[in-house]
C-alpha cells in the first residue's frame, strides 16, 4: 500500500511539473496542445530545473493539493466504472437478476432485487451476512439473489459445487444452507458443506451425483465472465438497481442503494 501511494504521489508530482512547464511555455508564446518538449522549453528561455523546484516547493508547502487531485482522480475512475457497468446491467438483466442457477432469499417475488457475488470463504462476506438477514427482514418486498462466485481457491470451488448441487435438490432449504455455511466457523470445504447438506436432509449419494453435473462449472464460468464485465474483482460485491456496489460497505449503504432503486422503480426511470 505504501509503495502504491508513493508511486501515485510521484506520478502526480511529475504531472504537476509538466503542467507548470507547459503553462510557462504557453505564457512565452508556445501555441501547441502537445506536452512541452525539452527543446521547446529551452527555446522559451525556461530553466526546467527551476520550474520543477518551484513545483516541488509549492507541493511541499501545500501537500493537501496532492490529496485533492488524488481524490478527484479516484472519483472520476469510479464514475467511469459505473457508466461501463450500467451498460452491462442493461444488456445482461436476465443473467444478472434472473438466472435459474442462483439461490434467492427474502421475497422471491419482491419488486426490488439485490444481487450479491460471494465466496463461502470470504471473511468480508461472512461479516456481511447479517446485513442480508436484516435487510430481508426489514423489507418484505426485497428479493436477494445469491450469485456464487468461488474465487478463493480449491476449497471454495468444492464448497460451492456442493452448494449448487444442494440448490438443485432442495431449493426450499437453500437459504438455510447458505446462512449456516457462510456463517459457520472455520474454512468451508467440500466435506463441511456435505455434512451440513446431509444434516438438512439431503441424500449424500444423490448430492455427490448432482455435484458431477457439468452445468455447475459452466455456471461458475459464466459468473466469472459476468463479474469481469462488471469490473468485479472481489467479494462481496452487489448489483442494486442500475448500480454496482463494490465491497462490504455495510447495511446502511446497501439500504440507501435499495431506497434509490425503489424510488427509481416507482418513477419508471
Amino acid at each position: 500500500m505504501n509503495k502504491a501511494i508513493l508511486l501515485g504521489t510521484t506520478g502526480l508530482a511529475a504531472a504537476f511539473a509538466m503542467l507548470a512547464i507547459g503553462f510557462a511555455a504557453g505564457k512565452t508564446g508556445t501555441a501547441s496542445d502537445d506536452p512541452p518538449r525539452p527543446q521547446i522549453v529551452a527555446e522559451a528561455g525556461l530553466d526546467r530545473g527551476k520550474v520543477e523546484q518551484i513545483v516541488r516547493d509549492y507541493l511541499l508547502a501545500n501537500p493537501e493539493v496532492m490529496l485533492e487531485v488524488q481524490t478527484a482522480l479516484e472519483d472520476k475512475q469510479k464514475q467511469e466504472l459505473q457508466l461501463a457497468a450500467l451498460k452491462v446491467i442493461d444488456d445482461s438483466k436476465n443473467e444478472i437478476f434472473n438466472s435459474v442457477h442462483d439461490g434467492v432469499v427474502g421475497n422471491p417475488n419482491g419488486k426490488i432485487t439485490i444481487v450479491e457475488f460471494y465466496d463461502y470463504n470470504c471473511g468480508f462476506c461472512k461479516r456481511a451476512l447479517q446485513d442480508m438477514v436484516d435487510l430481508t427482514k426489514s423489507n418484505p418486498d426485497l428479493r436477494f439473489v445469491l450469485k456464487e462466485f468461488p474465487i478463493l481457491g480449491p476449497d471454495s470451488q468444492k464448497a460451492h459445487m456442493v452448494s449448487q448441487a444442494f440448490l438443485k435438490l432442495m431449493p426450499d432449504k437453500y437459504g438455510e444452507f447458505h446462512n449456516a455455511l457462510l456463517g459457520g466457523q472455520g474454512r468451508a470445504t467440500e466435506e463441511s458443506a456435505i455434512r451440513l447438506a446431509v444434516s438438512l436432509g439431503a441424500n449424500e449419494a444423490q448430492l455427490r451425483d448432482a455435484m458431477n453435473d457439468p452445468q455447475i462449472r459452466e455456471t461458475f464460468a459464466s459468473t466469472y465472465e459476468l463479474a469481469n464485465r462488471l469490473s468485479i474483482t472481489g467479494t462481496p460485491s452487489y448489483v442494486v438497481g442500475k448500480e454496482v456496489v463494490y465491497g462490504a460497505l455495510g447495511r446502511d449503504v446497501l439500504a440507501e442503494r435499495i431506497a434509490e432503486a425503489t424510488a427509481c422503480l416507482e418513477a419508471s426511470c
